[in-house]
């Protein structure tokens, strides 16, 4: 497939000069897919991309939020088409990219958005559990790529591919831990498929979002081995705020797009403080992820089955931001690198003063 380069590649990329660089459609002339509609990040996505002008193709397992979710959009006067799937299975990954080209000839961006999780310790989670879990959350990441970076290359023009992470996908966890490695695995992947993508020169660009801790139904819907209820305790981010970062992405090229402080703060300390983080997770997440409410019965999970649908909070307990300031400030790197050379230069200014005095 030859690929035009006038049309499909610029020379920047957050603002730094290195190489040929993904040119991707106004949000109002595009098609987006959207895996995990049905509720939380995925829904609120759904209606932000529907009223900024996007076509938008929704999957999820949930039929009756997802019929009610498209008749509301298309009563506002969008598009909007469903397709029921669960993305642990590849052929259901195939219909949906199958739905978006029946319905509008293609799609521009692919959000590999669902995702499930299991509060309980490693040893205690059973096999068949986490094979379950990652069936959704790792290997349906896997088949959403493969579909997205198919229908591109065959089309021969720009479009963008968009994985959602985790905090916890950058720094291991407690309670969560087998969560962890399923996100471990969908940074791993997003990021090798990434270079081998820039290096045969696709026309693809690869956005890896890490989230903080957001306020949707995710500890409702999640397998739980805990003598208490799930819950988001301490700082919470708003599902606004991840796609607001989706939706950037879907317009401009990003590696990575952090949502809220402590994900790129929980990155940073990762790596170059290791044995402090373990401590520091150890101490605060292990109180942090549960309330004092009796367990509801197992079969309430959306491990095997739909979870509630509709529904874009949670019922946590921390406290809940209005937005992620760094988030918007990383929509714009060249500010924020201004900035951080205005501020060493008035620390070096000041440091000087204070050796002559």
């Amino acid at each position: 497939m030859e690929f035009n380069e006038s049309q499909s590649y610029d020379w920047k990329t957050d603002g730094i000069p290195f190489g040929k660089q993904v040119i991707l459609k106004k949000l109002k002339d595009q098609v987006i897919v959207i895996t995990g509609a049905s509720s939380g990040v995925g829904l609120v996505t759904a209606r932000k991309a529907a009223a900024q002008g996007a076509k938008v193709v929704l999957a999820a397992r949930n039929e009756d939020a997802l019929k009610q979710l498209a008749d509301e959009l298309n009563r506002l006067g969008h598009e909007a088409v469903w397709v029921k799937a669960d993305v642990g299975k590849e052929l259901d990954v195939q219909r949906i990219a199958d739905t978006a080209k029946e319905a509008f000839g293609g799609f521009d961006t692919w959000v590999n958005n669902a995702g499930i999780t299991i509060f309980g310790n490693a040893m205690d989670v059973s096999d068949g559990d986490i094979r379950r879990m990652f069936d959704t959350t790792f290997w349906g990441v896997v088949y959403g790529s493969r579909a997205a970076v198919k229908h591109f290359k065959e089309r021969g023009s720009a479009g963008a591919l968009i994985n959602i992470g985790s905090i916890f996908g950058d720094v291991g966890t407690v309670i969560q831990s087998t969560y962890a490695a399923a996100k471990h695995a969908v940074h791993g992947w997003t990021n090798s498929l990434r270079m081998e993508l820039e290096a045969e020169n696709a026309p693809v660009s690869v956005t890896l979002v890490h989230p903080g801790r957001i306020d949707t139904p995710y500890n409702e819907h999640a397998g739980n081995y805990l003598e208490e209820h799930p819950a988001h305790g301490g700082m919470i981010y708003p599902p606004d705020a991840i796609a607001e970062a989706i939706l950037h992405a879907a317009e401009h090229p990003k590696r990575d797009m952090y949502v809220g402080s402590q994900a790129r703060i929980a990155s940073l300390l990762g790596t170059l403080a290791p044995r402090l983080t373990d401590k520091v997770v150890e101490t605060y997440l292990s109180r942090t992820q549960h309330k004092n409410i009796p367990v509801e019965s197992p079969e309430s999970n959306a491990l095997y089955q739909p979870g509630y649908g509709l529904q874009e909070r949670g019922t946590n307990v921390g406290y809940v931001r209005s937005g992620s300031m760094y988030m918007k400030a990383s929509k714009y790197p060249g500010v924020v690198a201004a900035a951080a050379i205005g501020i060493g230069a008035l620390l070096l200014a000041t440091a000087g003063i204070n050796r002559r005095d």
